[in-house]
């Protein structure tokens, strides 16, 4: 499989919802397979909270692949050898496009929280002016899940001839009070911990402290994640064996798993980006700027395939049945499907198996 990776730069300003600007900017992108002559092959991928570019394939020195490895490639439901495939980090990140930790032109010194509050919408703007960069004015397909369904959703409503299909998975149409519940409690422990400094760490000293409250942050965030059904299947109360159980610091396996995992994540992601990007999670509501959400679905021109994941106890099946039931109170076409799965929110990420077949068949027009 063919792997780009480019990085352009922007010298005209993004003019952002919050009537801020971010002048220039830059957004890496990575692609895989081949452009058509046509260009009607062409499929946006859109990435979550911590997702990135680099969403399938394997670098040379690389330990892990891409993010949606199991979805994207030869053979596989979204065939690289068919499709060509784009994929961009979106504004706010700190995975190679401007965010908090970007320089401030003239200067040298990170934005830190100088940068703007950006939002899905500016995200996805940003996105719509690389594509147009790029010649790329029609795309056959947008696929993404949590933060990257949030993103395909606001690319249909706001460019709504830019697509021909569009498919949001394990997102919301509106951020309701229990997602930005949990992101409250991992904003706040970034903010409240010692090393974060005001958000004026040196950022290659904050990779090495042992960033606490960052890492109890992101074990919310693992929480909310997974579901019951998940942890109990791969748990099941078990104890880590050299710990005894009356050791008051003796710890389950869960508990094991959320001290890795929360530990290791601040080594690569940064907590200024962190916060950012849950900020444009909170504001997100593909309605606003509309009478009502039937009013902005009217703009919509693409094809919609809703995929939901009963067990997801973040985004919840029955936000995405609420914006099924939308659709179908105006007679506007939309196909959803609610996948089975115990996992949680990210199923997406992790049963492919349970939807590739049906992201095949969208693709191939015979759903």
């Amino acid at each position: 499989m063919k792997i780009t990776t480019k990085k352009e730069r922007f010298l005209n300003p993004l003019y952002l919802e919050s009537g801020r600007i971010i002048e220039p900017y830059e957004i890496t992108y990575e692609t895989y397979g081949e452009m058509n002559e046509e260009k009607s092959n062409i499929i946006v991928v859109t990435h979550a909270l911590t997702g990135s570019f680099h969403v399938a394939g394997r670098y040379a020195d690389e330990p892990k692949a891409g993010w949606w490895d199991k979805l994207i490639g030869p053979n596989k439901a979204i065939d690289t050898n068919k499709y060509f495939v784009i994929c961009s980090s979106v504004i706010g990140s700190c995975t190679g496009s401007t965010g908090p930790i970007s320089p401030m032109y003239p200067s040298h010194e990170p934005y830190r929280f100088k940068f703007p509050v950006v939002t899905i919408k500016d995200m996805v703007k940003a996105q719509r002016i690389l594509f147009d960069k790029l010649g790329i004015n029609k795309v056959k397909a947008i696929i993404g899940g949590s933060m990257g369904g949030m993103q395909a959703l606001q690319f249909a409503v706001s460019f709504p001839n830019f697509a021909q299909i569009v498919i949001p998975m394990a997102c919301t149409w509106a951020t309701k009070d229990w997602a930005i519940a949990f992101n409250k409690v991992a904003m706040e422990s970034i903010i409240r911990d010692s090393n974060f400094k005001g958000g004026y760490y040196d950022i290659e000293e904050y990779k090495k402290s042992d960033a606490h409250g960052f890492a109890v942050g992101r074990m919310a965030g693992f929480i909310s994640y997974l579901s019951p059904y998940s942890m109990d299947k791969k748990f099941s109360r078990g104890y880590v064996n050299n710990d005894g159980l009356y050791e008051l610091f003796g710890k389950y396996q869960i508990e094991r798993y959320l001290d890795y995992n929360g530990y290791n994540f601040p080594k690569w992601f940064d907590p200024l980006s962190y916060l950012y990007l849950m900020k444009a999670i909170n504001i997100f509501d593909v309605s606003r700027g509309y009478d009502s959400l039937s009013e902005a679905i009217k703009e919509i021109k693409a094809k919609v395939y809703l995929i939901s994941f009963d067990k997801d106890f973040l985004f919840f099946a029955d936000e995405m049945r609420e914006l099924h039931e939308c659709f179908k109170s105006i007679n506007k076409e939309c196909f959803y499907e609610n996948i089975k799965s115990d996992y949680g929110h990210d199923a997406f990420l992790v049963e492919v198996e349970k939807f590739d077949n049906l992201i095949v068949d969208i693709l191939e027009g015979k759903v």
